[in-house]
């Protein structure tokens, strides 16, 4: 019996993909659960056209992380904070702030998708792991001056 997965789905397969199980693993777990849908003419029609438009938004996706990649090359990124007495900042730099710091010079990038190594309490230098898309990351340069 052949289904088309619903979802991704443990030692199976991904969301989308046509595979083949026994017929009563089918019919008494797999569909009544909502994990899965009979592979007939017309579900397997749609199930390639989602594909091809999935693989038409990853491009899409990838192409836009490449124009971003070339814009933050550019950018110079500074994050001011206020300082205590010895040079050390109250609180801490967060992906947050970075985020919107490179929003301030039209870069968006969601703070979700940024990584600090290390948690950064002093005036300096530091790098941040940007995750543009699956494929693409970017290290990104920036100073913490004094506000």
């Amino acid at each position: 019996m052949e289904v088309i997965l619903k979802s991704e789905y443990n030692k199976l397969g991904k969301k989308g993909d046509i595979i083949t199980v026994k017929p009563g693993y089918g019919r008494n777990f797999l569909i009544p659960q909502g994990i899965a849908i009979v592979a007939n003419k017309g579900n397997k029609k749609v199930a390639l056209e989602n594909a091809k438009q999935a693989e038409r938004r990853t491009l899409m996706l990838k192409e836009r992380a490449k124009e971003l990649l070339v814009v933050l090359e550019r950018a110079k990124i500074v994050i001011k904070a206020k300082v205590g007495e010895r040079g050390k900042i109250f609180g801490s730099i967060t992906p947050l702030q970075i985020s919107k710091a490179l929003k301030v010079q039209g870069i968006e990038v969601d703070y979700n998708n940024i990584n600090l190594e290390v948690v950064i309490k002093e005036i300096g230098t530091y790098q941040a792991e940007l995750f543009l898309h699956k494929e693409i990351s970017y290290q990104l340069n920036f100073n913490v001056i004094p506000a």
